[in-house]
C-alpha cells in the first residue's frame, strides 16, 4: 500500500505552520537568552573561580548549540521533497537529535575531566557570587524548559531541547545549594560534588536521547509504536484478509511511515477498495502512523 500523502497535508498544513511558528519562537528566544547567559555565566566563573559555573555555562553552551542544530532541522524538514530527496530532508532531524546526545556526551566528559583536575588542585571559593549567578539560571532555564513543554512530546529535538532545559534547571539547584555550603560551613569540596551530580543528571537524559535517535537513524520501528498492535489494527478492518511485509520506520523525528502486503477480499469493488485504504489509514493514524 502507498502512502497518500495530499490529503493529510491539507488539513494538517495549518496545524503544523502553527505549531512550527510557535517552535521557531521557542528557538530563537531560548538561543538568544542561553547566549547572553554563557557570557555573564563564564565570566562570573572565571572570576570566581568556580568549577560549577563553568561547566554549567559551558554545559549551557552545548544548548545553544543544539538549538540552532534543531531549529535548523525544523527548517529543512520543512522543505518539500525533491527527485534526489524524495522524503524531503525531513531524516536531517534525526541526525541532528543524533548529533545533540553525543555533543552532550562530550560535554559530560569535558565536565569530569575538569573535576579530577579541581581533586588534585583544590581552590577556595566565593559561595554568595556562585549561588546569585547560579539562581538567575534556574530561573532563565525554567522559563526555556516551559517554551517547549507544549510540543515536546511530539517530536525528539523538542524533547532534547527540553531536556536540555530541564538539566540545565536542576544543575543550577545543584550549584545554588554548593554556593550555601560554601557559605555557611566553608565546604569547598561541595563544588566538586555538584559537578559530579550534574554529569549523571545529564548523563541519564542523554543516555534515553542517544538511544532513541540511534533506534530511528537505523530505521528501527519508533518507541511507542508496537508491530503487533499495527497488525492488529490494519486486520480489523472490514474486508482484509491479511497483511504481511509490514515495515514502519521514521521519517522524521516526528512522522512515522508504513509499508505493508495487504490482502483484501478478491469480490471488493473499487468504492470498496477506496473506503478500505481510508478506513486503514485512519486506523494507522492513530497510532501515530
Amino acid at each position: 500500500m502507498s502512502h497518500d500523502h495530499d490529503h493529510g497535508h491539507h488539513s494538517h498544513g495549518h496545524h503544523h505552520h502553527h505549531i512550527s511558528e510557535r517552535l521557531n519562537k521557542a528557538f530563537t528566544i531560548g538561543i538568544v537568552v542561553n547566549l547572553l547567559y554563557v557570557v555573564i555565566e563564564m565570566s562570573a566563573g572565571f572570576w570566581l573561580n568556580s568549577l560549577a559555573l563553568i561547566s554549567d555555562a559551558g554545559h549551557n553552551f552545548t544548548d545553544v548549540i543544539s538549538l540552532i542544530l534543531a531549529m535548523l532541522a525544523f527548517k529543512l524538514a520543512s522543505k518539500p521533497s525533491n527527485n534526489q530527496f524524495t522524503y524531503g530532508y525531513r531524516k536531517s532531524t534525526i541526525l541532528v537529535s543524533l548529533t545533540n546526545s553525543v555533543i552532550l556526551f562530550i560535554a559530560i566528559g569535558a565536565i569530569l575531566w575538569e573535576s579530577i583536575d579541581r581533586l588534585n588542585h583544590p581552590v577556595e571559593l566565593n559561595g554568595e557570587w556562585i549561588a546569585v549567578t547560579a539562581g538567575i539560571s534556574i530561573l532563565i532555564n525554567g522559563i526555556k524548559a516551559f517554551l517547549f513543554f507544549k510540543d515536546q512530546s511530539r517530536d525528539l529535538n523538542v524533547r532534547g531541547a527540553y531536556l536540555h532545559m530541564l538539566a540545565d534547571a536542576a544543575v543550577s539547584v545543584g550549584v545554588v545549594i554548593s554556593g550555601l555550603f560554601i557559605i555557611w560551613f566553608k565546604i569547598y569540596w561541595i563544588d566538586l560534588v555538584t559537578s559530579l551530580i550534574i554529569v549523571v543528571v545529564i548523563f541519564y537524559s542523554t543516555w534515553h536521547l542517544f538511544r532513541d535517535s540511534l533506534l530511528l537513524a537505523l530505521d528501527g520501528v519508533p518507541s511507542g509504536i508496537d508491530i503487533e498492535d499495527v497488525t492488529a489494527a490494519i486486520g480489523q478492518v472490514d474486508g482484509v484478509e491479511t497483511s504481511h511485509h509490514l515495515h514502519v520506520w521514521a521519517i522524521s523525528t516526528t512522522q512515522n511511515a508504513m509499508t505493508a502486503h495487504i490482502v483484501i477480499a478478491s469480490h471488493s469493488s473499487m468504492e470498496q477498495l477506496a473506503a478500505i485504504r481510508q478506513k486503514i489509514k485512519e486506523e494507522l493514524n492513530k497510532l501515530n502512523i
